[in-house]
């Protein structure tokens, strides 16, 4: 039997046809955010989703890491599907071991289903405290994940929008594995990036050693929006300096990719070569680029390759 799912009304389809980019990503780059959703009618939608997408599947996700120039992916659970990691665990299986995978783990998860995830390519949680997106899980409960995951070396993605950090300053420091933020933990890109609230975000990645943070997602930072293409194909210029400060300070704790198919973008819907484009304005020397797109991403989720 299959199930039928209606999109929530005004979302956004993701850009068919996206250029190619006009950098060309070193050899072995990882696209390390992006997303599968569903097809729902093979892996449904989680009931207690806050939006119902478009399907996104894993031939759609590959074939456009093949045109973008990418070698391999880390695909995020998305929040559609809850805890049921059926449909990510279905594309790292089909990756040939070119895609890692961040779940969504309950506390009551048992260590034999933890150690499948392993085996299937998982690398790390998501912890998502984004109010719009999730309902908040009680914090006792992320401990005891973060606990149940560390013997296999995994690492906790940590999504938060940048007025929350004051409050979860001090519980996501206390979380006894490595961290990674997604998207610079949100800053207001309308104030400076050499302002006092870039700065405390600064601050908390300087706290420890082992937090590690994704300067991606222009698209949804950008306060001017996306202009018209340029002769050099330049875009979401208002993020640059708050990106550029992140990879030039910590250059071997920094990640990138695409982030699709950008869920929940009301605006635009991005062309994914023109975000690629954007890597040479955040990250200006060939030897930032390889780090930020390969060395870090293959140290974190293949240091047996690294």
């Amino acid at each position: 039997m299959t199930t039928s799912f209606e999109r929530t009304p005004g979302w956004l389809d993701w850009y068919a046809g996206p250029s190619r980019p006009g950098f060309r990503l070193p050899e072995g780059a990882v696209d390390a955010h992006c997303h599968v959703f569903g097809p729902g009618d093979e892996f449904p939608y989680a009931p207690e989703r806050k939006y119902t997408p478009c399907d996104a599947s894993k031939e759609q996700l590959f074939a456009l890491r093949d045109h973008l120039g990418f070698t391999r992916n880390v695909i995020v659970q998305a929040t559609c599907h809850g805890a049921d990691n059926s449909a990510l665990v279905d594309a790292l299986r089909a990756s040939g071991g070119l895609a890692r995978g961040v779940a969504t783990l309950r506390p009551d998860a048992t260590d034999a289903e933890v150690r499948e995830l392993h085996e299937a390519g998982v690398r790390g949680v998501r912890f998502n405290f984004v109010k719009r997106l999730v309902d908040a899980a009680p914090r006792q409960e992320l401990r005891e994940v973060a606990e149940k995951i560390a013997p296999y070396g995994w690492h906790a993605v940590v999504y938060f929008e940048a007025a929350d950090l004051p409050d979860l300053r001090d519980f996501l420091l206390s979380i006894p594995v490595p961290l990674v933020v997604d998207h610079m933990g949100r800053p207001d890109t309308t104030k400076d990036p050499e302002g006092p609230g870039f700065e405390a975000f600064l601050d908390f990645l300087r706290a420890r050693n082992d937090i590690w943070c994704k300067v991606t997602c222009p698209e949804r930072l950008s306060a001017s929006g996306p202009p018209a293409l340029d002769g050099e194909r330049n875009a979401y210029g208002d993020v640059v300096p708050f990106a550029r400060r992140v990879v030039e300070e910590f250059p071997d704790r920094v990640l990138w990719g695409t982030d699709w198919p950008h869920p929940n973008l009301t605006d635009h819907m991005p062309d994914d070569g023109l975000l690629v484009d954007f890597v040479p304005h955040i990250a200006p020397t060939r030897g930032l680029r390889q780090k930020l797109l390969v060395d870090n991403p293959t140290r974190l989720y293949w240091p047996e390759a690294d």
